[in-house]
């Protein structure tokens, strides 16, 4: 359905409205939607809501969408990432009226009576579009999980076959169907939504771990970070890591996401990876090992020390195993600082300069002040933004405003 003129004159009149008060609508949104609905506190992260996260993703969201609504095709992209991670966590066509009647009240209670008719009308009908874009591509996505080889639509059990520690923070746990059907393939970068129900805990919780190895096997593997050092953040990491062992089952949805590996693209490749950012860089590593790429591949991770770092003689190994693969790796702060790291402290220009060409597709992955960072002296170094391609743990953002996002 296309819109009016009019319906597109009015929300953009609204975009100097939304940069003041946008978090402030979803913040009464998120409220007195949980408020009313609180069964979708099973599908919505308790971690990203408590930190504020989800209340900016979703300002951003309604801004872009009201600075574009005449163009929505230029936000395509951001709405097929959230539409990834909505089908991994079971987002439904009859959840967006529940979402849309919420959001309207709360630009009317925030905005009071500069919240016009005119202008609930228009967002009412813009909404509308917007929704059944998602609706539509998500309704692509149910059907492709369910229909691919060993796959399913929401979420299904999967049971623990091995556990192993990779560092101090950093545990793989390897899975495998519950029922013994073969597991779907999946693409290199992607996620799975683990759910649980944690002793305690009202609703279940929702996580999306990257999965750490190659598709090919009759297994998936995620390696999990124990998130000591926050709460709520912790809860999932460390039950995983107390709690789960061979054996014990989880529910998890199918492989989705959309930072993912091309394979067609033949110049040069470097993975760059900060903490435990480095997950779904293995599987990547991993899938050109062996493909037998004959692709330059540089593998660069930065750690805090020694201890934390996962998988450091693996992808080297790995990175060895190829025609023109190189591997560096670097600590904040080494235990042994006469080591043999390649770097000590973060990640620099000077660092990256003789590493990186112009035409080098660059991935990267790790926390929000890691990727600001990197992306930044990716720019510097004449990298196009084509070919910086990154992903944070989190709601998507926009990197330039530290936190923010789609």
């Amino acid at each position: 359905m296309a819109l009016s003129q009019e319906t597109i004159d009015i929300v953009k009149s609204t975009v100097p409205v939304l940069e003041k008060h946008g978090v402030t609508i979803t913040t009464v949104f998120y409220k007195n939607m949980f408020k009313n609905h609180p069964e979708l506190l099973n599908i919505f992260n308790h971690t990203n809501q408590s930190q504020g996260r989800q209340q900016t993703a979703l300002a951003n969201m309604v801004l872009a969408a009201a600075k574009h609504i005449d163009q929505l095709e230029s936000v395509v992209p951001a709405v097929v990432q959230v539409a990834h991670k909505h089908r991994g966590l079971g987002v439904k066509p009859e959840h967006y009226p529940i979402v849309g009647k919420h959001l309207l009240e709360a630009i009317k209670e925030v905005l009071g009576d500069a919240a016009t008719d005119d202008i609930i009308n228009a967002w009412a009908e813009a909404y509308g579009v917007i929704a059944q874009a998602f609706i539509d591509i998500e309704a692509d996505m149910y059907k492709s999980a369910k229909n691919q080889v060993g796959g399913w639509e929401d979420f299904k059990e999967l049971e623990v076959v091995e556990k192993v520690k990779e560092s101090d923070v950093i545990t793989s746990f390897y899975f495998k169907a519950k029922d013994g059907q073969s597991l779907p393939t999946y693409e290199p970068g992607q996620y799975i939504t683990v759910n649980v129900n944690l002793p305690g805990e009202k609703y279940a919780l929702n996580r999306q771990y990257s999965l750490s190895c190659a598709p090919g096997n009759d297994y998936y593997r995620i390696s999990v970070k124990r998130e000591a050092d926050f709460e709520p953040n912790g809860k999932v990491s460390n039950y995983l890591h107390d709690h789960i062992n061979v054996g014990d089952t989880i529910q998890a949805s199918a492989p989705a996401g959309d930072f993912t590996l091309n394979m067609e693209e033949t110049a040069p490749v470097t993975l760059i990876s900060g903490g435990v950012g480095l997950t779904p860089m293995m599987s990547m590593l991993e899938t050109l090992v062996k493909n037998n790429s004959n692709r330059h591949v540089t593998f660069i991770h930065s750690a805090r020390n020694e201890g934390v770092h996962a998988f450091s003689k693996e992808a080297c190994e790995l990175a060895g195993k190829l025609h023109n693969g190189s591997c560096y790796y670097g600590y904040q702060d080494p235990v042994n600082k006469d080591g043999d790291h390649d770097f000590t402290g973060y990640i620099t220009k000077e660092f990256l300069a003789d590493k990186i060409s112009k035409d080098t597709i660059c991935y990267v992955c790790g926390p929000v002040p890691f990727l600001k960072a990197v992306v930044t002296i990716l720019s510097d170094l004449g990298v196009s933004d084509e070919n910086i391609r990154y992903e944070f743990f989190g709601p998507a953002l926009e990197l330039e405003k530290v936190e923010a996002a789609v």
